[in-house]
C-alpha cells in the first residue's frame, strides 16, 4: 500500500470527492504529522495546498473542527487498512516487523519531522474540539481489533491477546515520538526488540 500512503499521509481516492477538498485533507494531514493539532489551522493548510479559501465552508461547514476531523478519520482508514492487511496476511512477528519498518522509514525519510497524525491529536487536551479525540479513539480502537485478533488466530488467550495489542500500539506510538526527539531510529529498535520477545513468548 505504498508504505501506507507515507503513514498516513496520504488518504486513498474517494470518490466524487472535489480535488479542493482533497488537497485540503491531505494538507491537514501533512500538518497533523509535523507540526500538531494545535498548530494544523485552516490558514496553514489553505497555504501548504494552494485549495481556494471559498472553498473552506463549502467543503467544510464546520471549520477547522471539521477539517481536522475528517483528516484523523481519513489518515486512520488508511493506517488501519494497512495494520489490517499485515495482520491477516502475516504471523505475529512479522506483522511487527512490517509495521516498524514503515514508521522507520517515514522518520528517516522526514529527518524525523513525520509522527502519527493519530497520535498528534491523541496527546492534546482539545477541549474546544472532543470529535478530534472521539475520532481518533475509533482509529486506536480498529488498530487494537486487528492486533487482537491476530494474536487470538495464533493460539494467545484472548484476554492477554487485547493486552498485547494494548502494549504493541502504546510501545510503538511512544517509541516514533522519542525517535523524533533523539532524531534517531534506536528507541523503535529497542521496543520492537522488546515486543519481539514479549510476542515470542506468548506464542510459545
Amino acid at each position: 500500500m505504498a508504505a501506507a500512503r507515507r503513514a498516513g499521509s496520504e488518504p486513498t481516492a474517494r470518490p466524487r470527492t472535489s480535488d479542493a477538498r482533497r488537497r485540503m485533507i491531505d494538507g491537514a494531514i501533512e500538518s497533523l504529522r509535523i507540526h500538531g493539532a494545535s498548530a494544523t489551522s485552516v490558514d496553514r493548510v489553505l497555504a501548504a495546498t494552494g485549495a481556494p479559501r471559498g472553498s473552506v465552508y463549502h467543503h467544510f461547514p464546520g471549520g477547522r473542527t471539521q477539517l481536522v476531523t475528517d483528516a484523523v478519520t481519513a489518515a486512520g482508514v488508511v493506517m488501519s487498512e494497512f495494520i489490517e492487511s499485515i495482520t491477516r496476511d502475516n504471523d505475529p512477528i512479522t506483522a511487527l516487523d512490517n509495521f516498524v519498518a514503515l514508521w522507520r522509514h517515514t522518520l528517516v525519510d522526514s529527518d524525523y519531522r513525520a509522527g502519527c497524525p493519530i497520535f498528534a491529536v491523541a496527546v492534546e487536551t482539545n477541549d474546544d474540539a472532543p470529535e478530534f479525540a472521539r475520532a481518533a479513539a475509533v482509529v486506536f480502537t480498529r488498530w487494537h481489533r486487528a492486533l487482537t485478533d491476530l494474536l487470538v488466530r495464533h493460539d494467545v488467550a484472548a484476554d492477554r491477546a487485547a493486552r498485547m495489542a494494548t502494549l504493541t500500539v502504546a510501545a510503538v506510538e511512544g517509541a516514533i515520538a522519542l525517535c523524533r526527539v533523539e532524531r534517531d531510529t534506536k528507541p523503535l529498535e529497542d521496543t520492537v526488540r522488546e515486543l519481539q520477545d514479549h510476542l515470542t513468548a506468548a506464542l510459545g
